[in-house]
């Protein structure tokens, strides 16, 4: 299968947060960025635009997002969405999903070959345990939608790897650096590309007290959590002055 344009959308998964590149729009890489690198390694010329921005609901992804990508005539679309619906004190996942469902089968009927995720299992995560009903809720749907449209999934879900602490960035919410990477060979490999990406090393971690864990925690809270509740509570994200980080299509191997 050969690609010559990839359109990303999406919210902070795709738009690569918490794989810090100063040098890079945004301060960001991130999986998609990775994916169009081995991508252009396997179809020289390919071009890539990544509209994803942090800190969107599902609505606004497809609303905002879905008819721009269109209009560039992609032949390889990648969509995640729903995240930040779920965070929310509350949330309609049928009508989310209705609205997904939609939107994957205008993106497939147009030709491209369209990527969608379930959403990662928090099971693993203490602070996010209590949502796991949603989350699951969410797989199912999204695993239901690639079913009905004939997208290609990656089911984040069952990607065991991402139990693992280490493979997440300081706010516990988005994937670090490895986790991009491991996303990237995922996302490759289900779309059966050849590619030579290999899973970055883990850090070495050492063993902590009991004291030193709370003291992380701590740091979490007021780094972390503390701004987050704070923007949910004034109707602001952190997206809301950010731009697409490639807005509209150009060469991989002019980025």
């Amino acid at each position: 299968m050969t690609f010559t344009r990839y359109v990303a959308l999406g919210d902070s998964f795709s738009e690569g947060v918490g794989d810090d590149a100063p040098d890079l729009p945004n301060g960001v890489r991130g999986w998609a960025d990775r994916v169009a690198a081995a991508l252009e390694a396997a179809h020289p010329g390919l071009e890539y635009a990544n509209l994803a921005i942090r800190g969107l609901k599902s609505r606004a992804v497809v609303d905002r997002q879905v008819g721009p990508a269109l209009a560039m005539a992609p032949d390889l679309v990648s969509i995640h969405a729903g995240g930040n619906d779920v965070l929310r004190p509350t949330v309609d996942l049928d009508g989310l999903l209705a609205h997904y469902d939609d939107a994957v089968a205008r993106l497939v009927d147009s030709g491209a070959t369209v990527v969608i995720f379930t959403p990662h299992d928090p099971g693993a995560a203490p602070v996010f345990r209590a949502l796991r009903g949603r989350f699951a809720i969410l797989a199912e749907g999204m695993r239901a939608i690639a079913d009905r449209r004939g997208a290609v999934l990656v089911d984040y879900w069952r990607i065991r790897d991402y139990d693992d602490p280490r493979m997440w960035a300081f706010d516990r919410l988005h994937m670090s650096a490895t986790g991009h990477q491991r996303m990237a060979i995922a996302v490759l490999d289900a779309l059966g590309v050849e590619h030579d990406l290999t899973p970055l090393p883990l850090p070495v971690v050492p063993e902590r007290s009991a004291l030193r864990a709370r003291l992380a925690d701590l740091d979490w809270a007021r780094g972390f959590l503390a701004p987050w509740l704070g923007r949910r509570l004034r109707g602001v994200s952190s997206g809301d002055t950010l731009s697409p980080r490639y807005g509209t299509p150009v060469p991989v191997g002019d980025l």
